[in-house]
């Protein structure tokens, strides 16, 4: 009986510290996809927009890769081909034409991210698969894919 009743004890301990890890992670995870939000809507959509490529480039790792396809045809950059585009076109605010960043989705696994993002600006829709990594406590893209789904 004894042992019966040590074990039931044992049993409900452990499952209340298997919760409580639950909801630590979940709360983590809570945290750092507000996190990566954030810097998506004040940081990745606004210098777009803006053509502000020294913020633009502190949102990435700095050897992040971009691939893709655009109005159909393969689209391969490393950031700094990627950042040299972006500083010598017409940026989207000054060109009048409209602009929308969206966030379709945001998961996080521990120290890796994917974010889903829509972005909408002169005759392109770009749906975009973003990978995050956690370095130094700080959430950097590592990896752009996009595709041109304007058609």
């Amino acid at each position: 009986m004894k042992t019966l009743f040590l074990t039931v004890l044992l049993s409900c301990c452990l499952w209340d510290v298997k919760a409580q890890n639950l909801t630590k992670m979940e709360t983590l995870q809570k945290e750092d996809s507000l996190a990566i939000s954030e810097k998506l809507e004040h940081a990745y959509f606004k210098s777009i927009y803006e053509g502000d490529v020294n913020t633009l480039g502190n949102v990435f790792y700095p050897g992040a890769l971009l691939f893709g396809d655009v109005k159909g045809q393969p689209y391969k950059k490393t950031l700094a081909e990627y950042l040299d585009g972006v500083a010598h076109r017409q940026s989207p605010k000054d060109s009048g034409k409209p602009f929308k960043g969206e966030i379709i989705s945001v998961k996080v696994v521990n120290s890796i991210a994917i974010a889903e993002v829509k972005v909408t600006m002169y005759d392109f829709v770009y749906h975009e698969f973003l990978s995050f990594h956690k370095i130094d406590g700080q959430w950097l893209l590592v990896n752009k894919m996009i595709s041109d789904t304007a058609n």
